[in-house]
């Protein structure tokens, strides 16, 4: 539960009418070179609907063709193959193991409303090397230069400055990682969602792959991921647009993710609300 005074501030926002809403989030492109997988997706045009809707209502008995649509057009639709894991989503606990702390892990149907909105913090991070990990004393150390204290229910944002290389193979490998010690950090102030602007919420699998060929040391494989079997938390990945933000602090934020059935994760479109917009900065 928020104080008080947070619920009102979060009220004001969302329901401010000559306010300011600034999308924080990548969409979904068909091809994109930012996505080891990514998505395919098929655009059918209003022709080619009438022709689509026409079959499938002769396939059920009626006799109607493209050219009984109004100018022979019909509905204009596309079909994605597509994985939850492209463009911004949220990761559920699911996706890092199938217990966290002995407990069954939720899916993304089950992580709850209320962890997906509330006010945000941004860590900027965007002088850490990229291939890096982000430590507890860093984050720490943010925490301070902004004289702000985490409270239970605030999300976190890690500004690394990926999403500039948005549309280039770069993406998949210039931004620096969280460390499992730093998530298990923020989660256990009682943040449960954390997002980052970068590709994945580990440092690049380039990175992790030269550490482990080099130590053997298991640990080096997506330790943030899986810092999630021992604590519970969410993280968004692929965020973009937190340069915009007017503040680093008290953002308020709504980013809920899509459900799916037994899903690993959800595409989500993360949200900042501001209620006027002098508060937005010239970036």
């Amino acid at each position: 539960m928020f104080p008080d005074a947070v619920s009102h501030r979060m009220h004001d926002a969302i329901t401010a009418t000559d306010g300011t809403l600034i999308d924080l989030s990548i969409g979904l492109e068909d091809g994109v070179p930012s996505e080891p997988t990514p998505p395919r997706i098929d655009a059918f045009d209003h022709e080619a609907g009438a022709e689509r809707l026409a079959a499938t209502l002769r396939e059920q008995g009626y006799d109607i063709e493209a050219e009984d649509f109004p100018d022979g057009k019909g509905l204009a639709w596309e079909e994605l193959n597509v994985i939850p894991h492209a463009g911004t989503h949220l990761d559920a606990p699911s996706h890092y193991g199938l217990e966290v702390d002995g407990e069954p892990a939720k899916t993304i149907e089950e992580v709850p409303l209320e962890w997906c909105r509330g006010h945000a913090v941004v860590l900027d991070f965007r002088w850490k090397e990229a291939g890096s990990e982000i430590s507890v004393a860093e984050i720490e150390a943010e925490l301070a230069d902004l004289n702000h204290e985490l409270s239970p229910g605030e999300i976190v944002l890690i500004q690394t400055g990926a999403d500039e290389y948005w549309g280039c193979p770069e993406y998949l490998t210039e931004f620096p990682g969280m460390s499992a010690e730093g998530t298990k950090f923020l989660v256990e102030q009682g943040v449960r969602v954390i997002g980052t602007d970068a590709y994945g919420f580990d440092k690049p699998f380039t990175a992790m792959a030269e550490r482990y060929a080099e130590t053997g040391d298991e640990a080096e494989l997506w330790p943030a991921h899986l810092a999630g079997r021992e604590v519970e938390y969410c993280q968004i990945e692929k965020m973009a647009n937190l340069d915009a933000l007017p503040r680093r602090t008290e953002i308020p934020l709504v980013a809920f993710p899509i459900t799916i059935e037994n899903g690993s994760a959800g595409w989500v479109r993360p949200v900042a609300l501001f209620e006027d917009d002098s508060e937005r900065r010239d970036t």
